[in-house]
């Protein structure tokens, strides 16, 4: 489970949710990830994140495996990970769709040949029909994305030891979801490229926005989500591929309507899941400061009156992951008239609550920025209202995304 912690406060609040899932019989490895562009904005570094991760670890007690990933780089940044990371997510994205060379797919379609006619996938109904031209269409799409993944893997070992570190293949935050068929033939590329993946993320169908709930048919999911499991099972097989290869689900944080369908397929295939989640801490440290009172509430009227004003900057980034309707958002003095009741259920993710604002919630979820700017002022405020943040932070990971994932 990725737990994002921008400000490097929550990380025991954090460990202690992965504690009670232990003791219910839930193994689940911690992963602290940020990303370049969060690192960048706050003005960190990954070793803050390290330091503030081996502390948690230290102050709990944890015996188990825990990870720092370097989230979403590409040769471009990795080197600013190298020190402090041993998760690396290696974001191709950007590279799909680029052709590879000519002689670099036909290989890749010579190597896969054995596959024209009927692809039988156990635990998917329908055989697929296998072409060459569909094989030399899927290279000609992906290759030279998964080359990019096989080059950012070959820098990273150059400074680290084979095995010492987590590679996944980041491809959600493409156009459209790959189909199972794509899939299959990506890991036989990955394979070929002799990276060693742990787990991979493809794009599903509809809507993972920051923070809030799923959008899209929650059926049709399911049918992805299942069919890429049945995919994977399979490839692991064919290509030699790593044992414990997982699906990982991008931007996973309350897509509380889809946890029901992952739960299910996950008991089905007994396999295992790789929930990234991010922003969801920093906006409970946001409702424990409104909870708590005092200067704490007026700190976060505070940054929501800044991201209301600096609304397309902070937006600007994530607009690929937003969707805020400005006219359902408060005015900045209609907030400044609410007690701390009021701003924390605005904002906690609970649909059951007329207060709750998904806008508002979007708007501050990108909004870290103008809370990293206020430097000591914002900071001190977690130190000084740790336990109320705390109680927020275990309650959420905990109650709100393991329970309805793993112990339903």
């Amino acid at each position: 489970m990725g737990i994002g912690d921008r400000f490097a406060h929550q990380g025991e609040a954090q460990l202690q949710a992965i504690i009670k899932a232990k003791a219910a019989g839930v193994n689940i490895t911690p992963v602290w990830n940020k990303s370049f562009r969060e690192h960048e904005i706050i003005n960190s570094k990954p070793a803050v994140t390290r330091i503030a991760a081996d502390n948690a670890v230290r102050a709990c007690g944890w015996q188990d495996s825990y990870f720092v990933d370097a989230d979403h780089i590409g040769l471009k940044n990795v080197d600013f990970f190298l020190d402090s990371s041993d998760y690396f997510t290696l974001d191709v994205a950007d590279f799909i769709g680029k052709s590879a060379k000519n002689e670099v797919v036909k290989n890749f379609v010579g190597k896969n040949e054995k596959y024209i006619g009927l692809l039988k996938i156990p635990d998917i109904k329908e055989p697929f029909e296998i072409s060459k031209n569909l094989i030399t269409e899927i290279g000609q799409k992906y290759l030279y994305g998964v080359e990019e993944a096989g080059r950012i893997y070959r820098h990273i070992t150059k400074f680290k030891k084979i095995g010492s570190f987590v590679v996944e293949v980041s491809m959600d935050e493409t156009e459209t979801p790959q189909t199972p068929v794509e899939m299959f033939f990506i890991l036989s590329a990955i394979s070929q490229q002799g990276i060693p993946a742990n787990t991979i993320a493809p794009k599903f169908s509809g809507r993972f926005n920051k923070g809030v709930d799923y959008i899209g048919d929650p059926v049709k999911f399911q049918q992805e989500f299942e069919q890429d499991v049945a995919v994977i099972n399979f490839a692991i097989k064919e290509f030699s591929l790593d044992q414990d290869l997982k699906l990982s689900v991008h931007s996973g944080s309350d897509k509380f309507s889809i946890y029901q369908p992952i739960s299910r397929i996950l008991k089905k295939f007994d396999t295992g899941l790789h929930l990234k989640t991010a922003g969801t801490t920093w906006l409970e440290e946001l409702i424990g400061l409104a909870a708590a009172g005092g200067d704490g509430l007026q700190i976060v009227k505070e940054i929501y009156r800044s991201a209301y004003s600096k609304y397309e900057e902070l937006t600007e980034p994530y607009a690929a992951v937003i969707d805020i309707d400005r006219k359902s958002l408060p005015a900045p003095d209609q907030v400044f008239s609410w007690d701390g009741e009021t701003f924390a259920a605005t904002l906690r993710h609970d649909q059951s609550n007329k207060k709750y604002n998904l806008n508002f919630r979007q708007l501050l979820h990108v909004g870290y920025k103008v809370a990293a700017k206020m430097a000591d002022t914002f900071t001190g405020a977690l130190e000084k209202y740790k336990n109320e943040i705390a109680r927020n932070v275990t309650e959420n990971i905990f109650d709100r995304h393991i329970k309805p994932l793993f112990l339903s």
